[in-house]
């Protein structure tokens, strides 16, 4: 596929956004749509373009990079069974929590229960970890981009990277939520049609018919999925389990991205509905993905095609898009295509309306405002949606600049250090009910954790007997932040019992 076909092919799936957002936008773009999409979201909606939201370009090209590796193939589905847990536990415990409570931004919780600061501090790991982790997904899909196209035409990679951030700023600045709900349902589409068509294709590719490709995959070097024989490896079956369920609650439940689109369900009985239906959805479709990968890995054996290196070091992330785009023909490519534009572009413009609808409501408190539609306030609105668009894009470039791991791995390696507090966070205020904090140093109870969990991770070969911490390290981040605030705790009042 030319680079003037990928490029041509990514202007009209941008002019379909525009439209949709358009016709969103020009019934209602007031903050009421922006912030909650006016409390009438359809649940089945909901669940479904969550799908796009929660895989991302992390799942369509990583996950399915990472299957050659001898010490992985399909260990990603441990995590994944964690997940769904961690999906279940929010539904029953934290969706019901936020409803009761009618909040706006989740970390409403956190000010009636342990104080403003502790409220200011929750908002702000939420600013940083979700800004750091939406930025490295658009990182992912725009080297795809620079490398097939834009590399071709001489542009930039900054330039590739201030155009996305730009172009998706343009389509959701005015809708918001109300705009997401609507895009996430086309892009999940697109990106669900994606994995079966490729799944096709490359099964066409290989003379295998759908049911003998996955004899196929089964019988395969690249399938194997539950890890038992050492603990002290970081791909150890608890370890994922454990850590699938934690990051899930902390991600997601402690997340007010994916939570802002729960709350925006008429009733906590549709919120949880849409969780449920997403949540199987979810499993399935990454167990395409996984097989995908396997795929991936026959064919190229089969064809001869190496995993890409980029300055001298190999990059499974490529390996996807070089068969792709390279291997397959023109049809197999645009739906690869399409299925990483719309996996990718899903998950960061739904960060974007999350990002500056906690900023105005936690840190604005815009949500307190008498008359929340002035123009003045939309006006301000619009300027914080403009600067988080400047902030990923400063992420992205710093990240490029040292990079050089599978993008899966350095999302959720972040995501155990900033995610961590707030696990610790919602813990204590819902499992200590009799103690309250001491407001004004639970900032520096959420600093001093993540500190000790980088030299407990960077030296845990020497300190545990050659053990590797994996995902379990978002536990002890939550757990060391748990006995922090309980050390700093004090008698609660009525006013702070939740």
């Amino acid at each position: 596929m030319t680079p003037f076909a990928i490029l041509s092919l990514i202007v009209i799936y941008f002019g379909i956004l525009f439209i949709i957002s358009h016709v969103v936008s020009k019934k209602n773009s007031d903050n009421e749509a922006f912030f909650k999409a006016n409390k009438n979201s359809k649940w089945y909606l909901v669940a479904f373009g969550m799908i796009g939201t929660a895989l991302s370009g992390v799942t369509f090209i990583s996950v399915p990079g990472e299957v050659g590796n001898p010490d992985l193939q399909f260990k990603y589905f441990q995590f994944v069974l964690g997940n769904a847990i961690g999906f279940i536990i929010i539904a029953k415990v934290l969706l019901p929590l936020y409803y009761r409570m009618n909040l706006t931004s989740i970390y409403g919780y956190i000010e009636q229960r342990l104080g403003v600061i502790s409220y200011k501090t929750a908002a702000t790991i939420f600013l940083i970890s979700r800004t750091i982790g939406s930025a490295f997904r658009l990182y992912l899909v725009v080297i795809v981009l620079q490398r097939y196209v834009f590399d071709y035409y001489g542009v930039p990679f900054t330039f590739t990277v201030l155009m996305s951030l730009l172009l998706i700023f343009a389509y959701t600045y005015r809708g918001g939520l109300k705009t997401i709900i609507i895009t996430d349902t086309l892009q999940t589409f697109f990106l669900v049609s994606s994995v079966f068509l490729t799944i096709f294709f490359i099964c066409k590719s290989l003379d295998l018919s759908i049911i003998q490709s996955f004899e196929a995959v089964k019988n395969s070097n690249y399938s194997k999925v539950f890890f038992f024989e050492d603990y002290l490896k970081g791909n150890y079956f608890w370890k994922q389990i454990l850590g699938g369920i934690f990051v899930t609650i902390a991600m997601v439940g402690l997340d007010q991205d994916l939570m802002q689109k729960n709350l925006s369900c008429k009733n906590i009985g549709e919120a949880q509905k849409n969780m449920f239906t997403f949540t199987g959805i979810f499993v399935i479709i990454n167990i395409f993905f996984l097989s995908v990968g396997a795929l991936l890995y026959m064919f190229a054996e089969k064809n001869g095609i190496s995993v890409p290196m980029v300055d001298g070091v190999a990059r499974t992330d490529f390996l996807f898009p070089e068969i792709a785009l390279k291997s397959l023909g023109l049809i197999p490519a645009i739906v690869f295509l399409l299925g990483l534009t719309a996996a990718t572009f899903a998950t960061t413009d739904s960060a974007l309306t999350a990002l500056t609808t906690s900023f105005c409501v936690d840190f604005l408190g815009m949500d307190k405002t008498e008359n929340l539609n002035k123009p003045n306030i939309v006006r301000t609105r619009h300027i914080v949606h403009l600067g988080f668009s400047g902030l990923m894009f400063l992420v992205i470039v710093i990240f490029n600049s040292f990079n050089d791991a599978s993008v899966v791995k350095m999302i959720f390696k972040i995501a155990s250090y900033t995610y961590g507090p707030l696990l610790g966070l919602y813990c204590f205020g819902l499992f200590v009910k009799s103690k309250t904090v001491h407001d004004k140093l639970v900032p520096f109870i959420c600093l001093i954790s993540p500190a000790i969990c980088f030299l407990i991770s960077t030296y845990s070969k020497e300190l545990f007997g050659n053990y590797v911490i994996d995902n379990e390290l978002i536990i002890i981040n939550g757990l060391i932040t748990f006995v922090g605030l309980f050390l700093i705790s004090k008698p609660a009042t009525e006013q702070t019992r939740f």
